[in-house]
């Protein structure tokens, strides 16, 4: 593995510096396909190790670009990253291996076996919600299953851009790994060329932009979305653990998260000692010494002042729209700042309740009975996340069976997502594909079909033409038996 030095140029964002960029990987991705699983092992490791050793210039860039508190990206940037390239080291070789299937009896004397092959060269789109998190995890499945990569990370995020773009320059000769930084222009051009899939993490409304383009080139897509994660907390739920769980999930990272909570469905017989619980957990965790949220050093920053201003302006028009703030409600422009708040009686057909939030506001409405709880979340487009509060193995078998999500956690928000084991990924309009673990170096391979016939008079060629009676025969035979 070639290492460029850490002085090398960043890569040209010119239409023709990005062509030029993406032919080098073209030429290269060959030889990462022949490359034997000890030789992608010692790069992941390189990975791991890098960053490591750079922990604290990874808390500095996330507090530059939205204060968020080193213990935050502790656990959701660095500890997650790690715990997929461990677990990516741990399991390679036997996902790397050929995968023998059956053989059916019409194909008797015949073998055949999954192959495993890289796709070639990947473009990564990553988000600013969760910068270097979300460019890290799918650049480990890209290099577990031998792919050259080209990352494209946001540029509302510009501490980590540059510090992923260090990080490539120091580890990776260009011509396999690289980091493109620039706006929307940059990313416009680098859809335009072919390559062999596409990982995005963003929006819905971005999400079929990057469809449409890789449709040009017939590439395949993984796209993780958002949208409207609900929560459902009946009537036999433990009401102050549910709350602390759904606030840290709801919280963290001001909310701007693509599987927090976005709204809560709560049985109207324990909605008000719900909400009593909620707000209670909120001052724990964010104001135990009562000195406001703003001075907290817990709760991070709207990423920026157009964001700070999409959700202002959804807290306005649902209060306008009559909904009540239950709690917080401070908004502070100079700060990007926006107080963690509960907002009761939401009208259904409000933007707060139509649009994915993201940002520290939290609907709570009231539901009578758990059917009509789903045919509520059933109503709109189906969710990245799902969460449910119970203690009833019948209501949770209820909601599992009758409500579609891309994942789903029982008393508990967000959590799948750090289980390397398990699928992450929408459906519909929250996303296509899957990540995470083996998930995620399947979605960057090609599952490659192999059967092998022995040679001589085998039984398939007693159905060669000429199509002779005979033939005809032994036909109608096979399929009255197959």
């Amino acid at each position: 593995m070639t290492v460029s030095s850490a002085s090398a140029a960043p890569a040209a964002t010119s239409s023709t510096g990005l062509a030029a960029l993406f032919k080098q990987q073209q030429l290269r991705a060959p030889a990462l396909q022949r490359e034997s699983v000890r030789e992608r092992i010692a790069r992941l490791r390189k990975l791991s190790q890098w960053i490591e050793q750079n922990r604290q210039p990874i808390q500095q860039a996330l507090y530059a670009d939205f204060r968020k508190p080193a213990a935050e990206t502790d656990v959701t940037e660095i500890w997650s990253s790690q715990v997929e390239i461990k677990h990516t080291i741990k399991h390679l070789k036997q996902w790397m291996r050929p995968r023998r299937v059956g053989t059916p009896l019409s194909l008797v004397g015949t073998s055949s076996w999954v192959h495993y092959e890289p796709k070639g060269v990947c473009l990564i789109v990553a988000p600013w919600n969760y910068p270097f998190y979300l460019a890290i995890d799918p650049l480990t499945s890209a290099l577990a299953a031998g792919n050259c990569c080209i990352i494209k990370p946001s540029e509302m995020t510009p501490a980590v851009a540059a510090l992923l773009s260090r990080m490539a320059h120091e580890l990776f000769d260009p011509a396999e790994v690289a980091v493109v930084e620039g706006d929307k222009d940059v990313a416009t051009e680098l859809l335009r060329l072919p390559f062999n899939h596409i990982f995005f993490t963003g929006s819905p409304a971005i999400g079929k932009v990057v469809m449409r383009a890789a449709a040009e080139h017939l590439t395949s897509v993984t796209l993780e979305l958002g949208g409207k994660s609900p929560v459902v907390v009946d009537a036999t739920a433990d009401l102050r653990d549910a709350a602390e769980k759904i606030v840290w999930g709801k919280y963290i990272n001001a909310g701007q998260t693509c599987v927090a909570p976005d709204y809560v469905l709560v049985h109207e017989s324990v909605q008000e000692q719900f909400v009593r619980e909620v707000g209670q957990a909120i001052t724990r965790f964010y104001d135990p010494q009562h000195e406001g949220i703003i001075h907290s050093k817990s709760y991070a920053r709207i990423v920026n002042g157009h964001h700070f201003r999409r959700i202002s302006s959804l807290l306005e028009d649902a209060q306008r729209d009559g909904a009540q703030v239950a709690q917080g409600g401070i908004v502070d422009s100079s700060q990007c700042f926006i107080e963690p708040t509960l907002l009761l009686n939401a009208a259904p057909d409000s933007r707060v309740m139509q649009e994915e939030i993201f940002g520290p506001l939290l609907p709570i409405q009231p539901f009578r009975t758990l059917p009509e709880a789903a045919d509520f979340v059933n109503a709109r487009p189906r969710p990245l996340a799902l969460y449910l509060f119970t203690k009833s193995n019948d209501n949770q078998q209820y909601v599992l069976q009758n409500v579609s999500a891309g994942g789903c956690c029982v008393n508990e928000t967000i959590l799948h997502l750090a289980h390397p084991e398990l699928p992450f990924g929408g459906v519909g309009n929250s996303g296509m594909g899957k990540a995470h673990g083996h998930y995620g170096f399947l979605a960057f391979s090609n599952e490659k079909a192999v059967l092998r016939q022995r040679t001589g008079r085998t039984a398939i060629k007693l159905m060669y033409p000429p199509y002779t009676p005979k033939v005809q025969k032994l036909i109608d035979w096979l399929m009255r038996l197959f």
